[in-house]
């Protein structure tokens, strides 16, 4: 892959795209969320297949031409439900979020009870938050994790089902390190006569890779996303029983978008068929295992850790103890080479754009091929960065080069990666 001609056509883009591949390589990536996906992704998605319209699903489409971008839905719908052991499978959501906007509007009314995780707790934006979509359209119940354990506690959970009788009832998160009960979760479902989806788009690696248990045959509706620990396209996809499958199609068009990301469809594709290789079987584990090495080693150093550790890939990472912010720990880190993002934690007396918290996930590293000796590594990094608290510049400089020693060791798109390093010495 070159950038040749982008470099010709647009310099000051080009740049920004080279500075970019020169972060991701020299840094060190721990944001739960994000990941690197494979060459043929890449390719992939700046493939001609963007320059094609085909609203409409394969072979009912509104336009004509669509005989190779079919191909490649059906692939991509194929294999996630191979992947997945799913009925029927929609490749078509832009992301995360408009798959779950997709399947609300396919199971409930405007006005409709549902019930999800607090974001504040751990859960997502698009699970009832009061400024969100899902919060304004619809009548939200949250529940919490227990204020001891810091675990979601299901009895809790029931009680709140059977005293607000919701439609829906949600499960999944973006900041929680525990394992989901989804038989659990189901049952609850069915006591009160709710629908159950469950939101997996931080997980869905995991489960494509035998390390999470699966909600997929629990669950009415499945939602996910292709990055993150599946390591695909930035997009959605969603899962359903064959019962909803009619609905949630339509819902999606004509009921929610226009034209699908044929490019980005097809890199699904890509994305879906290196998942069912038995390697990512081993890199789903190694996400896991990393987790729980960087867990230990940060606990090691003396760090507090929400519920104690973590069951998955992420972990949320208390500062109270340091006696600074996340939005402070994230700048620290941050001037070292590390990234992560400030999170809130569990019962968090600071505001969301400050928060107590940090969260920190393996997916990224471990696509790196980084293990649990590197793990530890990171770990006293980060322990000494925050440690450092007087920001001391000689002090700081000389993380950062143990950081970018560290990354070389585990080089990212090396031809790219040149071509940014040349772009910027003859700047």
């Amino acid at each position: 892959m070159s950038y040749e001609s982008l470099k010709a056509g647009d310099e000051a883009v080009h740049r920004a795209v080279q500075g970019e591949i020169r972060r991701q390589n020299e840094g060190i990536e721990l944001i739960a969320s994000e990941n690197f996906t494979s060459r043929a992704v890449l390719e992939t998605v700046g493939s001609p297949l963007t320059n094609k319209y085909a609203e409409g699903y394969p072979a009912k489409r509104y336009y004509g031409g669509c005989e190779e971008v079919d191909k490649a839905e059906v692939l991509a719908i194929d294999r996630a439900k191979e992947l997945f052991g799913a009925e029927h499978a929609n490749v078509q959501p832009h992301s995360g979020s408009t798959a779950n906007l997709i399947a609300y509007f396919s199971l409930l009314d405007p006005g409709d009870k549902m019930m999800g995780m607090s974001l504040a707790h751990g859960g997502h934006l698009t699970h009832g938050h009061p400024v969100n979509f899902s919060g304004r359209f619809f009548d939200v119940v949250a529940y919490e994790v227990d204020k001891e354990t810091e675990v979601i506690d299901m009895d809790r959970v029931r009680e709140l089902a059977k005293e607000h009788r919701p439609k829906l009832i949600v499960a999944g998160a973006s900041a929680y390190p525990r394992l989901w009960d989804f038989e659990a979760f189901q049952n609850i479902a069915r006591e009160v006569d709710a629908r159950f989806l469950t939101d997996m788009a931080h997980f869905a690696g995991l489960v494509a890779g035998g390390a999470h248990p699966s909600p997929v045959p629990h669950s009415d509706v499945v939602t996910s996303t292709t990055h993150k620990t599946l390591r695909g396209p930035r997009a959605g996809f969603i899962l359903c029983r064959d019962e909803f499958a009619k609905v949630i199609d339509k819902t999606n068009f004509p009921g929610m978008q226009g034209g699908p990301l044929m490019h980005v469809i097809a890199a699904k594709a890509v994305c879906f068929g290196e998942a069912l290789r038995p390697e990512f079987r081993e890199y789903a584990r190694n996400v896991v295992t990393n987790a729980k090495a960087l867990a230990d080693g940060l606990i090691e150093q003396g760090l507090r850790l929400v519920s104690g550790g973590t069951d998955n890939h992420l972990m949320l990472v208390d500062m109270t103890p340091k006696g600074i912010s996340g939005k402070k720990a994230e700048r620290l880190l941050g001037e070292v080479g590390i990234t992560v993002n400030k999170n809130a934690i569990p019962f968090d007396p600071k505001k969301p754009a400050i928060t107590s918290g940090i969260r920190i996930g393996t997916p990224a590293v471990t696509t790196r091929g980084m293990g649990t000796e590197a793990m530890g590594r990171i770990a006293s990094l980060i322990g000494a960065t925050l440690a450092n608290l007087e920001e001391d510049e000689a002090v700081k400089a000389e993380l950062k080069g143990e950081v970018e020693a560290l990354a070389r060791e585990y080089p990212l798109y090396p031809d790219l990666v040149d071509e940014a390093i040349g772009v910027e010495a003859r700047a």
